[in-house]
């Protein structure tokens, strides 16, 4: 059997996450979708490349994206980097033909964004975006029964995703906090939600946006006496219209004192509901209309276990009834992209949707300028 040797470009939080998924896939499915190691690891600097790559027993440490996405020792590129780099990265992978697993978001700018669609037409691999929210039991029932037609005619739905790390003033000015680099709770945690309401709901027609930024200006990481200034939004509301004539809000926010990555989506039409949150993700809970709610009627929501329920090849372990975690959703996310390489299909959910998520993205952004509506 073929053995993908795979280049993960970004070793910080995410690429970590990424070489995990490689590490511990064989406990979690058999058998596997295809036979992979990770041979290159690359950072800006030398010595980070070379801690990860020993870490995970990869054979090249490199500090130039080159030396992975235009190698021909080089099967499977993950794109793991701030969100600047990306760009450039993925384009060099498409023009050789490189299997792609690029984190969220796609690029920094809607522009960028156009730069790769325009690649696309060439490209002839397996490339998916890391939109890992898909890949929970508990989203993946909620899809089924979008599918099955239990909520009948989509309503209305609000989306939440919370984190609470910027609340502190003295939270140093990181690049995610910066618009110059394609920072912002938008791109950060609403990305997130814009795909899953996409998958869920469907096309947006058009979104209205509001915007925050908490505090002007933030201590410098270099040196913390200097403050620099604040140009990425803190958090985000967005009133969303859908073609289907579904009406929803989607909140997401770094500035939520108390919230410890609080990840939610209640979905109302019809025929019924269905409501998930990401700190209980065992659960998806469903409501059917149908049922009588007369005395001694049976109406009511319904908690349906999910767990770590995957279908095959997921093996048994740990065990479907054990609690599942944030990082369980980013193997399934990976396997599935594996399976897709080893069958030669196209990545789902792929490069086009992480640009049409950009889109929406820069929709919010355009909206919250003009505090307007704004069609998709």
């Amino acid at each position: 059997m073929h053995t993908f040797r795979v280049g993960i470009l970004g070793f910080g939080f995410i690429g970590k996450v990424h070489a995990y998924g490689y590490v511990n896939l064989p406990l979690f499915y058999d058998p596997l979708p295809l036979a992979a190691r990770i041979t290159h690891v690359c950072t800006r600097r030398r010595e980070t490349a070379q801690e990860g790559a020993a870490l995970v027993g990869a054979d090249h440490a490199v500090t130039d994206f080159r030396e992975v996405t235009e190698n021909p020792e080089v099967d499977i590129v993950h794109v793991c980097t701030p969100n600047p780099a990306h760009k450039d990265a993925l384009l060099s992978a498409l023009r050789h033909q490189k299997h792609i697993y690029c984190d969220k978001p796609i690029t920094a700018t809607l522009a960028e964004a156009r730069e790769i669609e325009a690649a696309l037409k060439d490209y002839r691999g397996t490339a998916q975006m890391t939109f890992q929210n898909r890949f929970y039991p508990a989203t993946m029932r909620a899809r089924q029964l979008v599918e099955e037609g239990f909520l009948g005619e989509v309503l209305e739905y609000r989306s939440v995703y919370l984190h609470s790390g910027s609340a502190d003033p003295a939270a140093p000015m990181k690049w995610k906090l910066s618009g110059a680099a394609g920072g912002g709770v938008i791109a950060d945690l609403a990305s997130h939600s814009l795909d899953l309401m996409h998958y869920l709901v469907g096309d947006f027609r058009e979104i209205l946006a509001a915007t925050k930024i908490a505090y002007a200006d933030r201590p410098s990481v270099e040196d913390p006496k200097r403050r620099v200034p604040v140009d990425a939004e803190d958090a985000v509301v967005i009133l969303a219209r859908h073609a289907s004539g579904a009406l929803g809000t989607i909140e997401a926010s770094k500035i939520a004192t108390g919230a410890e990555d609080d990840h939610r989506f209640e979905i109302h039409g019809t025929r019924g509901a269905i409501r998930f949150s990401g700190l209980d993700a065992n659960h998806l809970e469903a409501y059917d209309a149908s049922r009588p709610d007369k005395p001694g009627g049976s109406r009511g929501w319904t908690r349906i276990d999910t767990f770590q329920k995957y279908p095959a090849p997921a093996t048994g372990f740990p065990s479907p009834k054990n609690s599942i975690g944030w990082i369980r959703g980013h193997l399934a996310c990976l396997a599935n992209f594996l399976q897709d390489v080893a069958a030669g299909r196209p990545g789902n959910p792929g490069l086009t949707q992480g640009i049409y998520v950009q889109r929406l993205m820069e929709r919010a952004r355009e909206s919250a300028r003009a505090n307007a509506w704004v069609k998709v």
